[in-house]
């Protein structure tokens, strides 16, 4: 790697991890300003008001990446506008709650934009000896995908750094992967300056939390990273989308999860609960910073294997997978994540103990 890529490297890294340090302290009295804040309630982990527009922070780092390093064409214009109208429905929904289907309204227009201005399409699918051709239907796969993504990653938003960390991981990832094939196209750039973009955001973020990062980062985040899968410029993503979808390993299966499990139940998809993989590691007894790290380490081995199975061994890099997601169903049988273990006994204690100390937080904030 000659000096002046790795200067590129680091000035894609640095630029935008300083505008989000610099700028958080502002968006943090911005948000207590005008009302962004994330109040506790019994679903919550945090005690105290927390201000929730990190993700405009994320979102600014990006765009004064894009001032230094991107170019513009019809395909970056797309991600322009499309990520503007993700994030604004973020920065309303984190100082007012938006309704489900309203907020879904704006992720569809960010996706359509994308999608039909931007050509940016899931044309086909090849891995694991396996090929599909979409035809005429690659548009509405397309916008599938990137609405799941963005969801996937609004989800797993659940404790401090997590998200921010997961995707720092996945950046970080694509990058190395871009690096080592020689490709310093668009994901490429995208992928540094959003590694970048994060980091700055953990200053803040990784616990104890002074902002959380909101509707207007998750979803933010969540549309960028299927951005760049979908990118699959060349041998950069082998020949799919499927490399990055495995990285993301943990935040998919824990909407796959959410979706079964709330099935099962008989409630709606969209239903809050305190069952996610983070909420299952809390249970048993681990820190919010000890579950984070656990998590983090899960995302780095997945990605690990998916930089072994393209730019090392492909034979090697199926049987990590394979490790890998078989450990994920161990836990996913072995904990609530999908069937709940409990007696009834043992419901009626979780209950009464939910009630305490939802109690206790109401009794503090009044003082």
């Amino acid at each position: 790697m000659n000096q002046e890529l790795v200067m590129k490297i680091v000035a894609l890294i640095a630029i935008p991890c300083l505008m989000v340090a610099l700028v958080m302290p502002f968006i943090k009295k911005l948000a207590n300003h005008i009302g962004a804040m994330d109040i506790p309630n019994a679903r919550k982990v945090h005690s105290i008001p927390i201000p929730r527009l990190g993700g405009l922070g994320i979102y600014l780092g990006f765009l004064l990446g894009y001032m230094f390093f991107g170019e513009p064409t019809a395909q970056m214009n797309s991600i322009l506008i499309g990520s503007f109208i993700i994030v604004l429905t973020g920065v309303i929904d984190d100082i007012k709650p938006l309704k489900a289907s309203h907020k879904f309204l704006g992720q569809l227009a960010a996706t359509l934009i994308v999608v039909f201005y931007g050509g940016i399409l899931l044309k086909e699918l090849s891995a694991f000896g396996f090929y599909a051709n979409f035809g005429i239907f690659s548009p509405l796969v397309t916008i599938f995908f990137i609405l799941g993504c963005i969801n996937c990653m609004n989800l797993i938003d659940g404790l401090d750094g997590l998200a921010g960390g997961i995707s720092a991981i996945f950046f970080l990832t694509i990058g190395i992967i871009a690096t080592c094939k020689g490709q310093y196209e668009l994901a490429f750039v995208l992928s540094f300056i959003m590694f970048g973009s994060c980091l700055g955001f953990l200053f803040y973020n990784f616990h104890p939390a002074s902002i959380f990062m909101g509707d207007s980062g998750s979803m933010f985040l969540g549309f960028i990273m299927a951005i760049i899968a979908l990118l699959k410029y060349k041998n950069v993503m082998m020949t799919s989308i499927i490399v990055p979808l495995l990285i993301l390993t943990i935040p998919i299966s824990d909407t796959l999860f959410a979706i079964i499990r709330r099935k099962l139940k008989g409630e709606s998809i969209s239903t809050p609960d305190k069952m996610h993989i983070h909420h299952q590691l809390l249970k048993r007894n681990l820190g919010q910073r000890t579950t984070v790290i656990l998590i983090y380490i899960a995302t780095s081995l997945f990605a690990a294997a998916s930089i072994v199975y393209v730019l090392k061994d492909a034979n090697l890099g199926y049987i990590l997978y394979g490790i890998l997601l078989f450990c994920v169903l161990i836990f996913a049988f072995k904990t609530d994540v999908i069937f709940s273990h409990h007696t009834e006994e043992e419901k009626k204690e979780e209950i009464e103990e939910l009630k305490k100390t939802t109690k206790k937080k109401s009794t503090s904030k009044k003082k």
